[in-house]
C-alpha cells in the first residue's frame, strides 16, 4: 500500500467560528493524520487556530475558486501532498475513518481522481441535490459519476497538476462540474463514495443573494469552455427550458436571465471542448453533458 499524504483545506468567512474549531476537532481526531491542515479567510481576519494549523488571510473576497485556489497554493507551498480534501467550514466529519477510506479509495486506482463525498444531516438525511447523479435513488448508493460535491470532497494532487486548479473567474456556483468535465476529459474518474460522510446543517442554494445570477453565468460559461460547439446550444437550451419551469420567483427568473446575458457577453477564459470520446462515456454514466 503506497503513503498517501493528505493536505486539508477549509474556506471561511470568519462568520463560523464555532463550528469551524469543531471541524477542525474532528480532522485532528481522523485515525490517519493529515499531513497539512490549511484554512483561509476569505476576505475576512482568521480566528486563533490550533498549532499545526496553517492560517492564509486574504485581503479580498475570491470566492469559492479563489479561496481554493489559495489554498492549493499554500499546500504546494508546504509540499508532500498527494490528495487534498476540501471542507465546509460548517461541516463535520462524524466517523474517525474517513482520511483512511480516501487514502484506500486512492490506494486502489491509480486514475482516480475526485472523491465526492455524502453529504447528510443531523438526522442522516441527505439531499436530492446532494447526490450527484441525475437518477437520485438510493444517496447510499455510490459509483462512478460526472460530477462532486463542493462542501466534502478529495482530489488527486497529480490530477490538479495535470489539468490545472479551480477556474477563477467563475467566483462560486459550477466550479465543481468545470472541475470535473476536464478531469473527465483528461482520463480520471469521479467516483462518488458515499461510506465518506461529511455531516452538514440542512440548507437551501437560494440562501446566497448572488444565486440565481451565478448559476446562469456560470452554466453558459460552462458550455462556452467545455462543450463542443454542436452540444452549446443544446445544453443551454435544456436548461434555459427546466430554469422556467422550475422557478416559483419572478425576481429569481429575472436575475438568472441577467446572469444568462453576462454569461453569453462576457469572457470565461480559455475554450478547450471536451472530446466526443468524453461525451460519450458521461452519456455511459447517466449524464450526458446536456442535461
Amino acid at each position: 500500500m503506497r503513503h498517501l499524504r493528505l493536505g486539508v483545506a477549509i474556506l471561511t468567512m470568519g462568520n463560523r467560528p464555532d463550528e469551524l474549531r469543531a471541524l477542525l476537532d474532528s480532522v485532528a481526531k481522523q485515525d490517519t493524520a493529515a499531513a497539512h491542515v490549511v484554512v483561509v479567510g476569505n476576505g475576512a481576519p482568521l480566528p486563533p487556530l490550533p498549532d499545526g494549523t496553517t492560517g492564509v488571510e486574504l485581503t479580498e473576497n475570491l470566492g469559492v475558486s479563489g479561496g481554493r485556489n489559495a489554498a492549493l497554493d499554500e499546500l504546494r507551498r508546504l509540499g508532500n501532498v498527494d490528495v487534498v480534501v476540501d471542507l465546509d467550514d460548517d461541516g463535520l466529519l462524524i466517523s474517525p475513518d474517513v482520511f483512511t477510506r480516501l487514502t484506500e479509495l486512492y490506494d486502489r486506482d491509480d486514475e482516480l481522481g475526485i472523491v465526492s463525498f455524502r453529504i447528510a444531516d443531523e438526522r442522516g438525511r441527505t439531499q436530492r441535490r446532494h447526490v450527484p447523479r441525475l437518477r437520485v435513488g438510493d444517496p447510499a448508493h455510490g459509483g462512478l459519476v460526472t460530477t462532486f460535491l463542493g462542501g466534502g470532497h478529495a482530489l488527486s494532487m497529480p490530477m490538479l497538476d495535470r489539468i490545472g486548479g479551480w477556474p477563477d473567474e467563475f467566483f462560486y456556483a459550477h466550479e465543481e462540474t468545470d472541475l470535473a468535465w476536464r478531469a473527465l476529459d483528461d482520463g480520471w474518474r469521479v467516483r462518488y463514495a458515499p461510506e465518506v460522510v461529511l455531516q452538514h446543517p440542512w440548507t437551501s442554494p437560494t440562501r446566497h443573494a448572488v444565486y440565481h445570477r451565478m448559476v446562469a453565468r456560470n452554466r453558459v460559461w460552462l458550455a462556452k469552455r467545455h462543450l463542443p460547439a454542436l452540444l452549446v446550444p443544446i445544453y443551454l437550451g435544456v436548461w434555459a427550458l427546466l430554469t422556467a419551469a422550475r422557478s416559483r420567483s419572478v425576481a429569481g427568473l429575472r436575475a438568472w436571465a441577467g446572469g444568462f446575458i453576462e454569461g453569453v457577453r462576457n469572457p470565461c477564459g480559455s475554450r478547450k471542448p471536451m472530446r466526443w470520446a468524453t461525451v460519450w462515456r458521461m452519456t455511459k454514466l447517466g449524464r450526458p453533458p446536456i442535461i
